[in-house]
Formats: C-alpha cells, sequence, structure tokens
C-alpha cells in the first residue's frame, strides 16, 4: 500500500517501530499534495518543504519516542486556528498576512505528542459558511468529484484528508463545519463536547459554539486524536475538568447488543434526499441484526433550530469580529481620517457572507430587538436541550442524516443564502445542546456514487461512549475506496 493511504494510526506505529523513515513520509505526502492540489484547493498556506524535511531527518537521527504518540506523523491544520510563525488568515483578506506569536492549545498538544504540521487548510471565511465557497483563497473542490463542494466550514482539512495528502486533520464545528464535510468526503469528523477541547487560540465566529475536532479516515484514528486534544485548559475559561479521557484504551469495550439507539421522526421527513435515506435504512437493518435496539424519539422543537442557531451565532460573531478594524494587526484600508479607516477596512477585508452575518448580529442585538430575537432564541435553546435529554432517557444515542442531500454541485446555492443555511438543518440542534457528535460514512450513492454520511449524538460529556458506538457501527457499513482523483 502507498505511504499516504494508511491510517494514521497505521503510520505511527511503523514510524515508532522504524519501519519506515520520517522522511519517506514527509516526502510522500509532499508528493500527493504536489500532484493533487491543482485540483482540489485544500491548503492556504503550506510550510517549506525542504524545511520539513530537514526537521524530519533530525528526526530520524535522533530516533523514535515512545511517549509521543504522533512521533513523525504530518497532519493538517484549519486555518481558524493559530499557529507560531505560520501565517493564519481564516480564509480572510483581514487576515492574510497575519503570523501568530503563539499556537492554539490544540497545536501545542499535537506537536507535544511529536506531530509534524504540514500547513494550513482551506475553509469558508471566518468559518461562515456549508461549501468552502466563501474562502477569499477561492473555493476547494470535492476529491470524489471535482465539480462539488466538500462541505463547510472545514472543507479544505476534509478534502485534504479523503485525497491522502495527510494522515488526518483537525477542523472546528459550529454548527456542523466538521460532520458535513466529513460526510460530503467520505471521512469520520467528531464535534466534540462543548468544552472537553480547549478553545484558546481558535479564533471565535460563535464562542458558545465552537469546539475543535479530528477529521480522519477511521474511528480509531479519532479516538487517538481526541485523547490527545482533549483535557482542562486554565488558558480557557469554558474548558471542564474531565476524569477518565482514554478513547483508544475503551474503544473496543461495547457491544451493540448492549445499546439502544434513538430515531427522531422530526428527522426523517420532508426534504431527505432518497440515497440518503436508503443508506441509513442500511444500516438499521444491519444494527438489528446485531441485536441493536432502535425505537422512534422525538425532538419536538427541532422546526425551530436554524433560526434560534443563525439568531444565537451571528450575534456572537457581531461581537466577535468587532476586533478586525484595521488598527492592531491584518489588513489596514488606507484613508484619511479614523472613521473611515474602520469602515474601508472592514468593508474591503470582510467577504460579502461575513458582512452578511455581522450586520444580521447587530440587528438582532441593537436596542428594541434583542427581546425579540436574541432573547428568544437563548429560550429555544435551552427548549432544545431539553428535549434532547427527554429523548436520551428512551435511548443511549441519536442516529440522525448529517445532510440532507450528498455533495451539491459547486455554486448552486450561493445565490441563496437561506439555502445554503438550510443545509445545516441536522447538525445545529447539537451545537446549540452542546452535545457530542460523530459522522460516519455509510457507503456510497447509488446514483451519485458519493459519500452519504450518518450522525450519532450522544449525550453530554459522553464522548467515549459516542466512539464506542462509531467503531462498531463502522464495521456494519462498507469500507470506502479512495477517491478517483
Amino acid at each position: 500500500m502507498e505511504i499516504v493511504k494508511k491510517n494514521l494510526r497505521e503510520i505511527a506505529e511503523q514510524l515508532q517501530k522504524k519501519e519506515i523513515k520520517v522522511q519517506e513520509v514527509v516526502q510522500a505526502c509532499f508528493e500527493q499534495i504536489e500532484r493533487t492540489e491543482p485540483k482540489l484547493n485544500a491548503f492556504i498556506t503550506l510550510q517549506d518543504q525542504e524545511e520539513l524535511l530537514t526537521q524530519a531527518k533530525a528526526l530520524d537521527t535522533t530516533g523514535p519516542d515512545s511517549n509521543q504518540p504522533l512521533w513523525g506523523v504530518p497532519l493538517g491544520i484549519k486555518d481558524v486556528l493559530t499557529t507560531q510563525g505560520i501565517k493564519t488568515t481564516c480564509a480572510s483578506k483581514i487576515l492574510s498576512n497575519f503570523i501568530p506569536p503563539y499556537d492554539a492549545e490544540v497545536v501545542s498538544r499535537l506537536k507535544r505528542a511529536g506531530a509534524i504540521i504540514l500547513g494550513k487548510q482551506n475553509m469558508d471565511e471566518f468559518a461562515m459558511g456549508s461549501s468552502t465557497e466563501n474562502s477569499a483563497f477561492g473555493p476547494t473542490k470535492n476529491p470524489w468529484d471535482l465539480r462539488r463542494v466538500p462541505g463547510g466550514s472545514s472543507g479544505g482539512s476534509a478534502a485534504s484528508v479523503a485525497s491522502c495528502q495527510c494522515f488526518a486533520a483537525i477542523g472546528t464545528d459550529t454548527g456542523g463545519s466538521i460532520r458535513q464535510p466529513a460526510c460530503f468526503c467520505g471521512l469520520i469528523g467528531v464535534k466534540p463536547s462543548y468544552g472537553l477541547v480547549s478553545r484558546y487560540g481558535l479564533i471565535a465566529y460563535g464562542s458558545s459554539f465552537d469546539q475543535a475536532g479530528p477529521l480522519t479516515r477511521s474511528v480509531e484514528d479519532s479516538a487517538l486524536l481526541m485523547e490527545i486534544i482533549a483535557g482542562f485548559d486554565p488558558k480557557d475559561s469554558t474548558s471542564l475538568e474531565v476524569k477518565d479521557l482514554n478513547f483508544t484504551q475503551n474503544l473496543k469495550t461495547l457491544e451493540l447488543s448492549q445499546i439502544t439507539f434513538g430515531l427522531p421522526k422530526e428527522y426523517f421527513g420532508e426534504g431527505l434526499d432518497p440515497e440518503v435515506q436508503a443508506k441509513i435504512d442500511q444500516l438499521i437493518q444491519n444494527i438489528e441484526s446485531q441485536n441493536g435496539k432502535v425505537v422512534e424519539v422525538s425532538l419536538p422543537h427541532t422546526e425551530y433550530a436554524i433560526a434560534a442557531y443563525y439568531i444565537l451565532v451571528m450575534a456572537e460573531a457581531s461581537s466577535n469580529l468587532a476586533r478586525f478594524d484595521g488598527v492592531r494587526y491584518g489588513f489596514r484600508a488606507k484613508c484619511k481620517d479614523l472613521t473611515e479607516m474602520y469602515e474601508q477596512t472592514r468593508t474591503q477585508g470582510f467577504g460579502q457572507e461575513v458582512q452578511r452575518r455581522i450586520m444580521l448580529g447587530t440587528y438582532v442585538l441593537s436596542a428594541g430587538y434583542y427581546d425579540a430575537y436574541y432573547k428568544k432564541a437563548a429560550q429555544v435553546r435551552r427548549l432544545l436541550r431539553n428535549d434532547f435529554e427527554k429523548a436520551f432517557q428512551e435511548c443511549d444515542c441519536i442516529l440522525a442524516p448529517v445532510s440532507p442531500t450528498p455533495a451539491f454541485p459547486l455554486g448552486q446555492h450561493t445565490s441563496d443564502p437561506l439555502q445554503m443555511y438550510l443545509m445545516d438543518v441536522y447538525t445545529i440542534s447539537l451545537n446549540l445542546a452542546g452535545l457530542p457528535g460523530i459522522a460516519l460514512p455509510c457507503g456510497l450513492g447509488e446514483q451519485t456514487n458519493l459519500p452519504i454520511g450518518l450522525q450519532i449524538i450522544a449525550p453530554y460529556l459522553e464522548d467515549q461512549k459516542l466512539l464506542q458506538i462509531a467503531y462498531q457501527l463502522e464495521k456494519l457499513t462498507p469500507r470506502l475506496n479512495y477517491p478517483p482523483l
């Protein structure tokens, strides 16, 4: 098997055993990037090849470190996480030349585990989008079909992992931005419980929603990365002290016969593509054949989720993006006075979708509208969380689609923002409730030949159980081949 097609855990073990050199692995990744990147546009910033090969040579000389589970493994990072000495742009003109002086906590943990950072991957600007078409650096394309989107906002990371440019990547999920690209590109994508993974150094879009998580080619790889990036961080005020994060050690200790799966009736109705429905139905049959129990549950406030989510997240975006004003860092428009400089910097520096969300967020927070919109949306958020808590009294986890359709054509929804927002209909409730979720590929569509994904949702802070269930379901789904690039 080609080096780049090996899974993360497999390559990590071979490096530890000196069966392969770090230089060979890094070289293989760069060769794959050179071959595929002109078609995909998955990276915004790529590290210098000679510099990383020199670093790899030094690692080969000193030899592996058994305390570093990712020793010598090349990974990619979504360009919303700060990286010391490497440009961090958020796919925006306003940060096009920003080089952070520090690493995000997630990046620091990966480096301490021995990972090599290949570069920063493309995304929707400031993580605002569901297709990676809102990037100031051009859209990323889906490696399964270059005429289609890879999903968003972590589309560059998903396309990169799916096309074997790197062994795994770290994305972020505010309303489905890890799970939906994973679904469209045939990967595993984990959105952790809110507070489990540090947000320090994650450039904020919606502070009460954002979570970083892994995109990988196997559940085992995701468990390994979760073990490394999860855990308390005093630099993040929302970080939780959670014990027993031995995700890999406990991964295989659960049987499907012990699990009751809930199917929310609100998620399986009008608007769900027949191809998606068919693949999920097939998996449900497989679960029942393994003595897993499947019951219907209800999440009655689902119809209000999109409205509540977009009010709250745009309000937070309006507040968070106020700091980008051309004064201390990033792009600055050349103007005669301060007021004009603020105005022109933000007008020229932000893309259309980001401007739209800032304006809508400012509106719902303004005097006279706060109670009518923001306050009401926050109350709906509580009701949605209550729905999940009630549903979990009847089941251990919830099965749901990730997206209403497989990957859609580039440009299909760019002129209709509301239609684009509806692509998040099955993912955003989980973010509103702060719950953990994982996207899992369950085959290729019969007509489109594109990956179809489903998501598993677990109760709050039961991320370990989520990975255990995903590991068992992975055995019941057909293993996808690699994209025909």
